[in-house]
């Protein structure tokens, strides 16, 4: 986006603006320094993700983007525009995966979550990846740089629909599987499982608990394999002392289970999937939180989310991404 922009003007000094504007958002990891993990899961894609931040920032990068490059024909609104637009692409990109983006802070603390794309998806990344690399290597005159911006950019839009397309498939195959199997839910959501978009986490229930399974673009078997999860609300009642809570409970946006696990109470938030859960429908969530006993909670979002990979649990992967 950067090269789109200024490329012929400032060279490839442009993507350095499109890198910066990019990442500005994401200057909320510096709360994990000083919030626990609780804290710090609301802080994380909240104010600096959200639409006002986007306002108030970008005037200040496009003043100083103007006057850096003086002599130059970009007017200050133009530069505004594309900072302006940088930062919305940033905030909107992440909405399309599971963790949810404060987009209307500080007046609301509601946050999005398409569940179209796994957080890291190879396949988004690849074109625009090997773009960037041209971009660095060719001149800057060189006419075959409008081509691969142009590449780039309309490759991840591309993509982007595609998994928007399957998204939609996803949500009326299940919704009719549910219903032919007569599960009854209040709450419901699909999400991607790890790295692609054939393979999906499905999650449906009530305050009582969750069906959790997979299904595949590929799938041709009219039924789906389901395990469930009591929520297990009652063991509220042994961490009532514990602050974190209501703060786990509302970032999952109730999409919660507890349970006993050995001498520990864990808060497992199911937005996240499970670890090889394909494999084994009974295998842990990829978040789980300590409530009871206080242990280490720092890496409680993708706590061992590749820790049982090896090549037979690879090979289950595509086998059940091929389809049922």
């Amino acid at each position: 986006m950067g090269e789109a922009f200024a490329g012929r003007t400032v060279g490839k000094k442009a993507m350095l603006w499109g890198i910066l504007a990019q990442s500005i958002p994401d200057i909320d990891f510096i709360s994990s320094l000083w919030l626990n993990t609780a804290d710090h899961l609301l802080a994380h894609r909240g104010f600096t993700h959200s639409l006002l931040f986007a306002v108030l920032v970008s005037p200040l990068f496009a003043l100083f983007a103007e006057k850096w490059h003086r002599p130059h024909n970009i007017s200050y609104k133009r530069w505004l525009s594309f900072f302006g637009t940088v930062i919305l692409v940033h905030i909107f990109l992440d909405a399309f995966n599971n963790y949810g983006v404060g987009w209307f802070e500080p007046f609301s603390h509601y946050r999005i979550s398409f569940n179209i794309m796994y957080v890291a998806d190879p396949f988004f990344s690849i074109v625009p990846g090997i773009a960037l690399l041209m971009l660095l290597i060719l001149p800057k005159r060189k006419i075959e740089r409008r081509f691969w911006w142009k590449t780039g950019v309309v490759a991840g839009f591309i993509y982007l629909l595609y998994c928007t397309g399957n998204k939609i498939y996803i949500n009326h195959r299940v919704k009719k599987l549910l219903d032919s199997q007569q599960v009854a839910y209040t709450r419901f959501f699909t999400t991607p499982a790890p790295l692609q978009n054939w393979l999906w986490f499905v999650v449906a229930g009530n305050d009582s608990g969750y069906y959790t399974g997979y299904v595949s673009v590929f799938d041709s078997q009219e039924s789906i394999q389901l395990h469930y999860s009591p929520r297990n609300d009652s063991l509220l009642l042994l961490v009532k002392d514990n602050k974190d809570v209501n703060k786990l409970i509302r970032f999952s946006q109730q999409f919660y289970t507890l349970e006993h696990n050995a001498d520990t109470i864990l808060f497992n938030d199911l937005r996240f999937g499970q670890i090889i859960g394909w494999q084994n429908p009974e295998e842990r969530f990829a978040f789980y939180y300590y409530l009871q006993p206080k242990l280490d909670n720092t890496l409680a979002v993708q706590r061992g989310r590749f820790a049982k990979w090896d090549k037979e649990v690879f090979q289950s992967f595509l086998h059940r991404i091929r389809g049922n």
